[in-house]
């Protein structure tokens, strides 16, 4: 029996886009599944998979808005830019307040140009950069443009 539809799954950390979409493959025996975003390994939240004759939505489904929430460790600086990487150095003294913190959140919102971390799930060439950065490798990637609102 063929299913056709999206599901809505809650991606553990831990876990790679692709990992989910074989596990959902696997689960609902069905070949045609794909998803509207990749979530990096770290990260958890909302992977919208797409079954069957869904998947020909994706690419509407992908040019909307997308919110992001996080949790921040300021004074902790990674190897990784996160929390799986080597500490480099952590400051436990800071005169950051709520004040301090929201003012400095304006200056990044609104349109700019960002350059994605080498720790990221986003593809060069078909391979995550996250692969690259843990093979040693490091290349140029292109600014892009994003919007915080």
């Amino acid at each position: 029996m063929s299913i056709s539809g999206f599901l809505v799954v809650n991606k553990p950390p831990g876990y790679t886009s692709h990992q989910v979409v074989a596990a959902a493959r696997k689960i609902l025996a069905q070949r045609q599944i794909g998803h509207t975003g990749t979530l990096d390994p770290m990260a958890t939240g909302v992977l919208v998979l797409a079954i069957g004759a869904a998947t020909k939505l994706i690419s509407f489904l992908d040019e909307g808005k997308k919110i992001y929430r996080a949790r921040l460790v300021l004074g902790l600086t990674t190897d990784t830019q996160d929390l799986s990487g080597q500490v480099i150095s952590a400051k436990t003294e800071t005169q950051i307040t709520g004040a301090k913190l929201a003012d400095a959140l304006t200056y990044f919102t609104g349109e700019q140009e960002q350059t994605p971390p080498m720790y990221s799930a986003i593809k060069v060439k078909g391979e995550p950069l996250y692969k690259l950065a843990r093979a040693g490798k490091e290349i140029d990637r292109a600014k892009r443009k994003i919007t915080i609102y």
